[in-house]
């Protein structure tokens, strides 16, 4: 009960105040914070390069040294987990500072070519307060890195779910459920159809996934038998959690109805989720009971208000995110993925100045 319980509130910490903070997001009206719009194509794809993806981790596992792929993981990850953790613990942490803190402005520009066809790689802008939360955040790098201890790996998995939910929009609620829709084939094929899901979350040592284990009142903080919930179950029914609360802002009721709907809806699910794993002794695919659930819910409120028009004619991109850019590729870039919104704002428009946001994909 204290593991999986634990496991549902840290779920749901990232779904509630993700879906607030894409609000605040959605409505910047700077380029740098906009958000990465998903569209009904992207998501079609969505299973697919999943899929893909998936099966060839399976491979490596298979086929080279687990070590020497978790190794190269876990440095990766390590960067990553830096700059998703700086990003949330930003806002927090400016109210800590005092108003005569000497704050200094710094850039970091890495371009390609000369002249005219002179193109941004990389330009990070950042100032003497995000130091800080980088060196804060540094220190649980490290003790992830050299312990791999679930207290920092829950930091890191949090903060990609939280950053994950904030950045990454779906444009309309039809999207929304070709994306749920194609990931509970997805999670119900790899997970009761082959061993590959459970084969690969249990071999891939990085913070994709939450954690808590289920004997710490035996053994305390070196407790070693976890219970796990993939990052994939927090922040796909979270992006539409977050798109459902724009929808409810879009009425301009006052209300929230159809957000607490969904909420309510997510933490049933992965109750029901948690009660058959329990009954069947058997890992379960989360998304098997979270997308009937996110998706039913609201549905049904909608059918008893006489609102289901609205709810799939509602277009968030073309109400609050005008300008947003499509997520139709995954440029390479250096560092972090947190540079993804950054390049491709480059390539659709000329550049300019601009400040790298924390990591949007998963």
């Amino acid at each position: 009960a204290l593991a999986y319980g634990s496991l549902v509130l840290m779920a749901l910490l990232p779904i509630f105040f993700g879906a607030l903070r894409s609000v605040s997001c959605a409505k910047s009206k700077n380029s740098s914070e906009m958000p990465e719009t998903i569209t009904s194509r992207d998501a079609a794809r969505f299973p697919i390069v999943a899929s893909c993806t998936l099966l060839g981790l399976y491979l490596f596992f298979k086929i080279f040294s687990q070590e020497y792929i978790n190794l190269l993981l876990s440095m990766y990850f390590f960067v990553l987990g830096i700059l998703a953790l700086s990003h949330t613990i930003s806002p927090m942490m400016n109210r800590f500072f005092p108003a005569n803190f000497p704050n200094k402005q710094y850039q970091l520009l890495f371009t390609q070519g000369f002249g005219e066809s002179k193109e941004e790689i990389v330009n990070y802008e950042f100032d003497t307060k995000d130091l800080v939360c980088l060196a804060l955040s540094s220190v649980v790098g490290v003790w992830y890195l050299l312990r791999k201890h679930w207290i920092a790996n829950n930091l890191f998995g949090l903060a990609f779910s939280l950053n994950g939910v904030e950045l990454l929009h779906l444009n309309n609620v039809s999207t929304g459920c070709i994306l749920l829709g194609g990931l509970f084939i997805y999670d119900v094929f790899w997970v009761f159809g082959t061993n590959v899901m459970v084969t690969v979350a249990k071999s891939f040592e990085a913070p994709i996934k939450l954690v808590f284990p289920q004997d710490l009142l035996e053994k305390g903080l070196e407790a070693d038998n976890f219970a796990m919930l993939g990052l994939g179950d927090i922040v796909i029914p979270g992006i539409f959690i977050a798109l459902l609360l724009r929808f409810d802002i879009s009425l301009k009721k006052n209300t929230h109805t159809y957000f607490y709907t969904s909420f309510v809806a997510y933490i049933f699910g992965l109750g029901l989720t948690i009660f058959i794993m329990h009954i069947f002794k058997h890992a379960q695919p989360a998304l098997l009971y979270l997308v009937p659930a996110c998706i039913g819910f609201p549905l049904l409120v909608a059918l008893a208000k006489g609102e289901v028009t609205e709810m799939f004619s509602y277009e968030s991109s073309a109400e609050i995110l005008p300008h947003t850019p499509r997520l139709t590729h995954f440029p390479t870039v250096s560092g972090s993925p947190a540079s993804l919104a950054d390049s491709m704002q480059q390539k659709l428009s000329c550049p300019r100045r601009r400040r790298q946001q924390s990591p949007s994909a998963m």
